[in-house]
């Protein structure tokens, strides 16, 4: 029995933007035509260091693709110059169940995420979006821009970061594989007057108030991810169209728990998953001046199928290496 390990460099080096947008579409699908199994992810909190460890398995029946990522979240690692988020997948046989592939996941992570941004973005803002705003700078505020990139004629960046320096480096980087401006703001407010906004913060208090979000906005609402996280004040989800990644997990740990928690809003608020909307049960954007909000927290599915395709392309191109298990 033999395993194929692939690094975190390798993987970067076989997975494209467009190879995750297609793979997390695909996934989406199944999940919208109910051909997928995933139970929520299931949380180690770890209080003592600031951090939890989280396990999430999948099975995606519609391609009998089947795994399960292991992720760490530790908000202070960037100071003892470690990545705050870390991952690990294993791919597994559906026939058989033996173990496929071993590899790094922090990569697949962070561009998964950024794909399904996309793809909701897509479905979800006006189609001639050209200003972006984004509040938070690290690694997933990268690839959530690449893949608007994809679908948007974005012509101005916005950037707020409670770290100017960050959001300075994030400003330089972004001239590396975008043609258009980009502005580090003073403030989130600022980073608010925009088409698209997009939140990637670890926070547990609102960084977005009501008052700053006007008509015709679209907002990827990417940081929370956990129970008690949260980075829209709880009456902006009152009076916009919220779309979440699975009703399941996103109740428990994303955008929408905290709102649910105060009786601000009811699960029967939320307007759909983003898999009802790709398969057709229920239309995406109906009108230019609502505001839409997609919940992502992350979803197993969208890892299985990633890596799967980072699987499929080691194998074609000789990357990587054999482990014998047994």
């Amino acid at each position: 029995m033999e395993v194929l390990w692939l690094t975190e460099e390798e993987v970067r080096s076989l997975l494209t933007i467009d190879d995750a947008i297609a793979a997390v579409q695909r996934a989406f699908l199944d999940h919208g035509n109910g051909r997928t199994q995933m139970p929520p992810k299931s949380y180690l909190y770890l209080p003592k260091h600031n951090g939890d460890l989280r396990c999430m398995p999948a099975y995606l029946e519609g391609q009998d693709l089947v795994g399960v990522k292991i992720v760490n979240v530790h908000p202070g690692n960037p100071q003892i110059g470690l990545p705050s988020v870390m991952a690990l997948l294993i791919l597994n046989s559906p026939q058989t169940g033996e173990p496929l592939a071993v590899m790094g996941a922090t990569y697949i992570t962070s561009m998964r995420t950024g794909a399904a941004g996309a793809v909701a973005a897509r479905h979800l803002a006006r189609q001639d979006s050209r200003v972006v705003g984004m509040i938070g700078a690290g690694a997933q505020a990268r690839t959530q821009l690449q893949g608007l990139s994809r679908y948007f004629p974005i012509e101005q960046v916005m950037v707020f970061d409670s770290f100017e320096d960050q959001a300075r480096a994030f400003k330089d980087d972004v001239s590396g594989f975008m043609k258009c401006s980009c502005i580090a703001v003073s403030g989130p407010e600022e980073a608010c007057e925009c088409d698209i906004l997009v939140t990637t913060t670890p926070s547990r208090r609102p960084v977005v108030r009501d008052e700053w979000i006007q008509p015709r906005t679209h907002i990827n609402a990417i940081g929370a991810d956990a129970a008690g996280k949260q980075e829209l004040e709880s009456t902006l989800l009152k009076r916009a169209k919220i779309v979440v990644d699975d009703i399941a997990q996103a109740v428990h740990s994303g955008e929408v728990n905290v709102p649910l928690s105060e009786g601000i809003i009811r699960e029967k608020d939320i307007y759909a998953e983003i898999g009802e909307i790709l398969t057709g049960k229920k239309p995406g954007r109906t009108s230019n001046d609502e505001i839409t909000i997609f919940d992502s927290t992350g979803l197993g599915i969208q890892d299985v199928a990633t890596g799967h395709a980072v699987y499929e392309k080691a194998l074609q191109s000789g990357v990587g290496r054999r482990m014998r298990l047994a």
